[in-house]
């Protein structure tokens, strides 16, 4: 295969290159409006957005942290080292180191915060899963009554974010518990296991469709990606790397000769994903998105299989999910949603979404979403694409106002497949400034994730 991100257009070299830093000047004049409107805002205005450091939720506290210099460490070596190892290694090796720079880069930017408030703190709040673990004595009674409870105000009502999902959320966690991994610190690590493998999967993805230049062209971003930030500790980390792995597992099953098994299996991922979180049934548009590109629907009906099985499984245990999503909506506006505003969270979520996936691909983004790439059903421009109609699709329904830097992680790591685009002259410059703006973030704002 050809590396094609230098001929992509026929625009002279100079103009694309206007293009990037046009593109990357736009993202970051919408992060510090977004950060600014609500310092000038009145306080009445200020607290009605429940976001301490809108359009991040959490609070500004300049720190450092024994994370700090292996952060950093890491970043530099990305930086000069990643992209010309991306290129030559051995494509499992690559993988491998990959997924182990993510998870270094991770856990040191939640060691910034140390390790109890980084890492262990999280999942100890009052409104987390683990608070309802110890409560689950019959799983079969949970799925039965789980709906009961999602309203608020009642004497047995779920905590905020079981009430917000599916029960598969806390039945991941109740089950991490029953096989002897309770506690704040191994849901943590399971989360950052899960979540830094999504690196893995979208290059598995890229490479299934054919463009494994692409996917070793975008690893090196991937790994530094700046939603390490919310993966280290956030089950929505787990989420994205479940339904991440979903796609990739179609992807496989969608190249020639493509196995049946992993089409099932890809369904079953896609399957449960609804059943974690209910925003998840828009990664049917990633899907989508891999069929067109690997120019088949030969794993369609094993996939759709293998999903109607996981609904039938908990629809037979006694949790409709269409029931579970009403009361949600209801159970939303229960809560500060009804008071934060739309006209500001509808565009601070996509500056939250930029603080996630990095200058360097918002400086790629005209590159990936090319007319002529996706007429041409180019792989990755296609499943950029998808992410960024995801997220659009999120926005707009309005059930998603502030806390999308780590909701949207699923679909914002197909966004950061558009570095790959960029020209190899600026690839380390655009890491540069993609890990710059992480360490900034993650010294100057305490994340609730």
């Amino acid at each position: 295969m050809h590396d094609v991100s230098e001929v992509a257009t026929t625009d002279p070299p100079r103009v694309r290159s206007r293009g990037d830093l046009i593109g990357a000047g736009i993202a970051a004049a919408l992060v510090t409006t977004a950060f600014v409107v609500p310092r000038i805002a009145s306080e009445q205005w200020r607290s009605a957005l429940y976001a301490a450091a809108a359009p991040i939720f959490g609070s500004w506290l300049p720190h450092v942290g024994w994370g700090t210099g292996p952060a950093i460490v890491l970043a530099a070596l990305v930086v000069v080292r990643g992209p010309a190892l991306a290129r030559r290694l051995p494509w499992r090796s690559l993988l491998a180191i990959s997924w182990v720079t993510a998870l270094g880069w991770t856990f040191s930017l939640a060691m910034i915060d140390g390790w109890r408030r980084g890492f262990t703190a999280r999942f100890n709040d009052p409104n987390e899963y683990l608070h309802e673990v110890g409560g689950v004595t019959d799983i079969g009674v949970l799925l039965r009554e789980f709906s009961g409870r999602i309203l608020d105000f009642q004497p047995d009502s779920w905590t905020t974010h079981v009430s917000g999902h599916p029960p598969g959320a806390l039945l991941f966690f109740v089950l991490l518990d029953r096989i002897g991994l309770g506690g704040s610190a191994w849901a943590g690590l399971a989360c950052m296991l899960i979540g830094t493998s999504a690196v893995v999967a979208v290059a598995v993805a890229l490479r299934a469709l054919g463009n494994e230049d692409r996917a070793r062209a975008a690893l090196p971003f991937l790994a530094l990606a700046p939603a390490a930030i919310w993966i280290a500790v956030s089950a929505d980390a787990m989420f994205a790397g479940v339904t991440t792995w979903a796609v990739a597992l179609l992807a496989l099953a969608a190249r020639p000769g493509g196995s049946y098994v992993a089409a099932i299996a890809a369904g079953v991922l896609f399957g449960f994903g609804s059943y974690l979180s209910y925003g998840l049934t828009l990664m049917a548009i990633p899907a989508a998105a891999v069929l067109l590109a690997g120019r088949t629907f030969r794993p369609l009906l094993p996939a759709l299989a293998g999903a109607l099985v996981v609904v039938a499984a908990f629809t037979l245990a006694g949790f409709w999910w269409l029931d579970g999503y009403h009361l949600v909506v209801e159970r939303y506006y229960q809560g500060v949603a009804k008071n934060r505003p739309y006209s500001y969270w509808w565009w601070g979520n996509l500056a939250a979404t930029v603080c996630a996936v990095g200058l360097g691909t918002a400086a790629a983004l005209h590159r990936a979403l090319s007319p002529r790439l996706l007429r041409a059903l180019d792989p990755t421009a296609l499943l950029v694409a998808a992410g960024a109609c995801a997220i659009l699709a999120a926005d707009l329904s309005g059930l998603s106002k502030a806390e999308t830097e780590r909701i949207w992680l699923p679909f914002d790591m197909w966004l950061l497949a558009a570095p790959a685009f960029l020209p190899r002259s600026t690839v380390r410059g655009w890491l540069a400034v993609q890990s710059i703006g992480t360490l900034v973030l993650a010294h100057l704002l305490l994340t609730n994730w």
